[in-house]
């Protein structure tokens, strides 16, 4: 399954009141999995840094002057977004931005049917405990040690991360199959075949291997758990 997680940075916290988003970033995944394939741009958001905003993610008037508009990378975003499920933390902050730079430039905004929450997913997994990225990543033992300030490529690394911790982890895949199923698998030359996985089988001792292990017992000689 097929999942992209991402983070935004913006000028303020509402773009009805004219706040613009000025950096994007998304991080692939694929069965929990990220494939190294990501999504990064900065945009002009024709108006000034607030100094609070800047404070949190240092970008300046000054590095995003000579940037592109949203509207320049929409439809490379939209093609890299694709119709598969988005992640991100406290999304309805990134859902509203991202929707009102689609809609400002004409574009369909993203169904919010697409939208997993992080932010929702720690608070019922950890109820009563600190659902911020960094207090999750220190939770989960993920290195944030680089994250002088936010960035929105770089919180979406650690968010993917985070992410797969919410769900059950790297392993969240494996277990004994309850039914017989079959996987294709490519051979070192290449030539797909059928492997069959078949139920365990019963593993409980028969009432002779029963009667034969009582013999042995009793016949021990000051066993240790009789002194």
């Amino acid at each position: 399954m097929r999942e992209i997680v991402f983070d935004t940075e913006t000028t303020g916290v509402d773009p009805k009141s004219g706040d613009r988003m000025v950096e994007i970033g998304c991080i692939e995944l694929v069965n929990r999995v990220p494939t190294g394939r990501t999504f990064h741009a900065y945009f002009n958001p024709d108006c000034a840094m607030p100094l609070e905003a800047e404070r949190i993610h240092g970008l300046t008037d000054a590095f995003l002057a000579d940037k592109k508009r949203f509207h320049e990378h929409a439809l490379e975003l939209i093609d890299f977004l694709g119709d598969c499920p988005l992640v991100a933390h406290n999304a309805q902050f990134d859902f509203g931005f991202l929707n009102f730079e689609f809609s400002f430039c004409g574009h369909p905004e993203v169904d919010h049917g697409r939208m997993i929450d992080t932010l929702a997913l720690a608070r019922r997994r950890h109820p009563g405990a600190k659902h911020s990225l960094d207090a999750l990543c220190s939770r989960y033992g993920i290195d944030r040690s680089h994250r002088v300030l936010h960035g929105a490529l770089l919180d979406a690394e650690l968010l993917a991360q985070v992410y797969v911790e919410l769900t059950g982890g790297r392993q969240i895949g494996l277990a004994l199959a309850a039914t017989p199923m079959s996987v294709t698998v490519d051979t070192p030359v290449h030539r797909p075949r059928t492997r069959t996985f078949r139920p365990p089988r019963p593993h409980a001792p028969s009432a002779a291997e029963l009667a034969r292990h009582k013999a042995f017992v009793e016949a021990l000689d000051s066993p240790l758990w009789m002194q």
